[in-house]
């Protein structure tokens, strides 16, 4: 079978397999502007574009991780009152560890020193809100590698990618909170919620 990853061109893959490690992807995402169009853009038009959301720069950080000989894997962070959040997540040394783009000062990424993926979901809890300071985060989902979707041709594909967004919202997601808890939480203080929203891109 041959290499997904030689659907790139040779420019396309020297540029994945240049940012090397997980905080090296971070970077380059970081450096990316945030875009707030309603798309869903493969890793080869994020990289032409040079321009990602959430989402996209999942997808993205998924396909750099691969090129980097790390598995393609992606976990969904679900909300109340609030969008989902997907995050390429990646292991070392039996510690998991998270890429992601966000519009969101502390939604980005994880060093792996998380035991268990319950733990650097819950990592996302105090900084994942909505404009209105509720702490939305509700449910992870388990790991979903995306090689499932190779025969879709979802690294170089000119088309939309809402396939993939569309089975995460089918998947089994596991809850954060013991019931009631949600009732009894807090909104954000100003403080909080200003450094939260640093840099926020707007409309």
């Amino acid at each position: 079978m041959a290499n997904p990853l030689d659907a790139f061109t040779p420019a396309e893959l020297r540029k994945l397999r240049s940012l090397k490690t997980p905080y090296g992807i971070q970077r380059f995402l970081d450096d990316m502007p945030y875009h707030l169009a309603d798309t869903s853009f493969s890793p080869r038009l994020v990289l032409r574009e040079n321009t990602s959301h959430c989402f996209e720069g999942a997808m993205l950080g998924a396909a750099a991780l691969r090129a980097n000989s790390y598995p393609a894997l992606v976990l969904d962070l679900e909300a109340e009152h609030d969008t989902d959040h997907v995050i390429a997540i990646y292991k070392e040394h039996d510690h998991w560890g998270a890429i992601a783009k966000s519009n969101y000062t502390g939604c980005r990424y994880r060093e792996p020193v998380y035991r268990t993926l319950r733990e650097l979901a819950l990592s996302y809890f105090e900084v994942y809100f909505n404009l209105r300071r509720e702490r939305t985060l509700r449910t992870f989902s388990r790991p979903v590698n995306l090689k499932r979707f190779d025969n879709k041709n979802w690294m170089t594909t000119e088309e939309p990618l809402w396939f993939i967004a569309e089975y995460l919202f089918t998947i089994h997601h596991t809850p954060l909170l013991e019931p009631g808890l949600a009732k009894k939480l807090h909104r954000l203080d100003d403080r909080s919620f200003r450094a939260g929203c640093l840099g926020r891109a707007e409309k």
